[in-house]
């Protein structure tokens, strides 16, 4: 039974387990059912397989998305989706969860929200290698141009996309909110060759807003959350006119570390607490709330601050769980004045308070540093392979509109 068949007789409650393998598609997996909080939709791997749903075949074309869902109140676990001619996955419905899923090597941005899309929830999810012809609009995840409020990212990473690793521009719709916690965005702006995507990428890793008339309001809250290698920009305003709520993030190796200048509307605020950067800070307004950053005093960040400046494995596999990989880099090391010295937000922490940075240092487990500083970075194609090895399913789907 192909996906498009098994999505015509299901019922709201019902799951569709994806065997593993490579299954060869030509068209759009069209999701336009909705479910309810009691009974979603789930379109789910089967229990100890990984799907690969390849699209490579598609024309690259505006209207070739991979999986659109217009419906609301699914759910789509351990998923991997690969070349579609336009958006790997390409969202407009609401209150759906998509979590453990990987979207890579499609002609434009992997994840696009738009047409109204909200409260969706993305959980550790990846997005990279995403690429469009020109080099200008492939994002990692897109809550962008037509996008509803309430979306939320956690635990996911985008690198390697042309353009940015998020991207929040909006282009008909004003004053919604998006928010990222435990994110990570890196090398955007780089081919998988790792050649840049001149002229045209914008290569950042965090654009937080921006419009055609720079006016409209992308009110964005970024917690814990890790840009680094970024061609460009590690967190960016671009003429965001809305709030921008940086909480414990970390910013290293871009272009431009942080680059929020203003101005934004009366009555909304730009806040950074508790944020890191190792290197040059960029530029922040003067009218934004600053507290316990650290390249405020009395902090003098070095280089032993941080157990390692190694990004090997940053890229790599996840755990099992689908969480995020422990590593070392840019984790405080200990001794760091950064540790316990950060302003009370509402987040977990170990002893007296809560860290400066996107990683809490937990004492169990700490490495120390090395202190050594990389002189350049190379791209190491150490990154996931979600292919599950097994039988090519081949068979061609008719359009679901």
């Amino acid at each position: 039974m192909t996906i498009p068949k098994a999505h015509s007789v299901a019922l709201a409650g019902d799951t569709i387990y994806v065997r593993g393998g490579t299954h060869e598609l030509g068209a759009t997996i069209t999701l336009s059912k909705s479910g309810t909080s009691a009974e979603m939709y789930h379109l789910i791997a089967y229990p100890g397989e990984r799907p690969l749903l390849d699209f490579s075949s598609m024309a690259t074309s505006s209207t070739n998305r991979g999986i659109r869902v217009s419906g609301s109140y699914w759910r789509l676990y351990g998923l991997d989706v690969q070349g579609a001619g336009d958006n790997g996955m390409n969202m407009s419905g609401s209150n759906n969860i998509v979590e453990y899923c990987s979207f890579f090597e499609n002609r434009d941005s992997g994840v696009q929200l738009d047409n109204g899309a909200s409260s969706n929830h993305f959980i550790n999810s990846d997005s990279y290698f995403n690429t469009d012809p020109l080099f200008e609009n492939a994002d990692g995840f897109a809550p962008k141009l037509t996008v509803g409020s309430g979306n939320r990212f956690t635990g996911c990473r985008a690198w390697q996309n042309a353009d940015d690793g998020w991207d929040g521009y909006l282009r008909g719709t004003n004053d919604v909110t998006t928010t990222l916690d435990q994110c990570w965005s890196f090398m955007n702006g780089y081919l998988k060759d790792g050649t840049p995507s001149l002229p045209n990428g914008d290569g950042n890793g965090f654009k937080m807003g921006g419009s055609d008339d720079k006016l409209l309001r992308h009110n964005m809250v970024l917690i814990r959350c890790l840009a680094f290698d970024n061609r460009v920009k590690g967190f960016d305003q671009n003429n965001n006119r809305g709030s921008m709520s940086l909480i414990n993030c970390t910013s290293y190796g871009n272009g431009t570390n942080y680059s929020i200048p203003g101005p934004i509307d009366s009555g909304m605020v730009a806040t950074l607490t508790n944020c890191a950067v190792f290197g040059s800070t960029g530029t922040i307004m003067d009218s934004a709330t600053l507290s316990t950053n650290s390249w405020m005093s009395p902090f003098v960040v070095t280089s032993s601050d941080f157990a390692s400046f190694d990004t090997t494995g940053m890229r790599g596999p996840r755990n099992p769980d689908g969480s995020l990989p422990r590593l070392p880099f840019m984790r405080l090391a200990d001794g760091s004045d950064l540790i316990d010295a950060g302003t009370s937000v509402s987040l977990p922490f170990f002893g007296t308070g809560i860290d400066i940075g996107s990683f809490e240092f937990d004492p169990s487990t700490f490495v120390a540093s090395s202190g050594d500083i990389p002189d350049y970075f190379a791209v190491l194609q150490n990154y996931p392979n979600p292919f599950n090895p097994g039988t090519a399913i081949s068979y061609q789907l008719s359009a679901v509109s």
